[in-house]
């Protein structure tokens, strides 16, 4: 039976220029839903997976992209993208959660926390806004962690999940090692852990784009090819359960 938790982390240029490259997703296989940071869904993706729209940071939470996440009928919502590096604070984040994103949950939407980095300043933000929510916590605790050591990044998951005992969803993942054999390492051992942990919900691995972000991100971790085709490592994502050696 196919466990279906991998999130495919689609760019926005993805629909601008390629969008029939989604095609190329085996939608029988583990990829559970779709993200693009936005609020809007991809048109190319036709219903064939779950969209988790995303209040990314402010900007989200008035005008028309607050309209399509209120009128949405997708069922989970994520909730700002590292806000610690965005300048907002865990008071506004926690009085926007209050004032807002509660809205959501009384139609019946479930809502992830923010998703901040894995270092301090991140995990010191968190557990300021989780504070300030205790008395209407989120529904799925959201994580980023990007790294070289896969044995590193399972034990982060676990010291975050003993603190904050929600559901996890991995909202972004990656090695940032240089060579190959060691990101597919770290791929394949977080893949498979988090295929077979109960407590992840849902993880995406970065990103399936076809450039590469920026310097901290790998170029070996890309999941798109400069001719949007899928790299190897995007086929075993796409495809295999669990992720086998190359």
């Amino acid at each position: 039976m196919v466990v279906k938790k991998r999130c495919l982390l689609w760019d926005y240029t993805n629909t601008r220029d390629i969008p029939d490259r989604i095609d190329q997703v085996n939608w029988e296989g583990p990829i559970s839903s779709v993200s693009n940071w936005n609020a809007w869904v991809p048109p190319e993706l036709k219903g064939r997976a779950p969209f988790r729209p995303m209040v990314h940071l402010e900007p989200q939470l008035s005008g028309e992209q607050w309209d399509w996440i209120m009128n949405s009928d997708q069922p989970i919502v994520h909730y700002f993208n590292e806000p610690e590096r965005n300048g907002i604070s865990p008071e506004r984040a926690a009085q926007a959660w209050h004032d807002q994103m509660l809205q959501l949950r009384a139609r019946g939407k479930k809502l992830v926390s923010p998703s901040v980095s894995s270092d301090e300043s991140g995990k010191n933000w968190l557990a300021d806004f989780m504070g300030r929510v205790a008395d209407a916590p989120p529904d799925f605790l959201g994580l980023h962690y990007y790294g070289t050591d896969g044995n590193a990044a399972i034990q982060y998951l676990q010291d975050m999940h003993s603190k904050y005992p929600q559901p996890v969803i991995v909202s972004e993942i990656a090695s940032i090692d240089r060579n190959f054999g060691s990101v597919f390492n770290f791929t394949a051992q977080l893949a498979n852990f988090m295929d077979n942990t109960d407590w992840v919900f849902e993880y995406g691995f970065f990103g399936c784009m076809r450039n590469v972000a920026d310097g901290f991100v790998a170029p070996e971790a890309q999941l798109m090819n400069p001719d949007g085709s899928f790299t190897e490592l995007m086929q075993k994502l796409n495809n295999e359960q669990p992720v086998n050696p190359p």
